[in-house]
């Protein structure tokens, strides 16, 4: 199957892209984690209040924090935060992929090869970069794997709605 490739601009995130990434998170939420996570969980999901962490977060982005968005011809499709790993276990050349969401209707078409495109281009040489995935989601684990990470054995659980899950720790560099 030849994937419908749709062309996407990758840009700097200003807080006027606070609504859109809020809606873009929750939406990929709900398709990728729909069965796994409660579903009290994923419905009691507070877009407004999202909104405004991000509209803060990106008005006040730290030193070594990068958040990326990609549009296409319909707007803001997907996103990505980089910064500072916070593992314990980290030292100060290694970074983290906070989060990286598409909006569903834009998987398979190009946007997040060109959003990890983007971010691992604005890692420093010889830096570390790390990111986490539950380990029920199939389709970003294989999506991080086709971009050279690779599970380097840490693992932790997660609360979600009362239900814990697992996270797995990927690592690039």
């Amino acid at each position: 199957m030849v994937e419908d490739v749709t062309e996407v601009t990758i840009r700097p995130a200003t807080p006027a892209d606070a609504e859109r990434i809020a809606a873009v998170e929750f939406a990929s939420w709900r398709e990728a984690y729909r069965g796994v996570v409660p579903e009290e969980f994923l419905a009691g999901l507070d877009e407004p209040s999202r909104a405004e962490h991000w509209a803060s977060t990106l008005a006040t982005l730290d030193r070594g924090h990068s958040v990326w968005v990609a549009d296409d011809e319909d707007g803001t499709v997907g996103f990505v935060h980089l910064g500072p790993s916070r593992d314990e276990d980290a030292d100060r050349t290694t970074m983290e992929i906070y989060s990286i969401y598409l909006d569903p209707h834009a998987w398979g078409r190009g946007a997040a090869r060109e959003l990890m495109r983007t971010t691992l281009g604005a890692v420093p040489d010889g830096a570390t970069v790390t990111l986490w995935a539950l380990d029920t989601n199939d389709r970003a684990r294989h999506f991080y794997r086709r971009s050279g990470f690779a599970p380097d054995g840490v693992e932790k659980m997660e609360e979600f709605g009362g239900e814990y899950l697992k996270e797995i720790r990927y690592r690039r560099g």
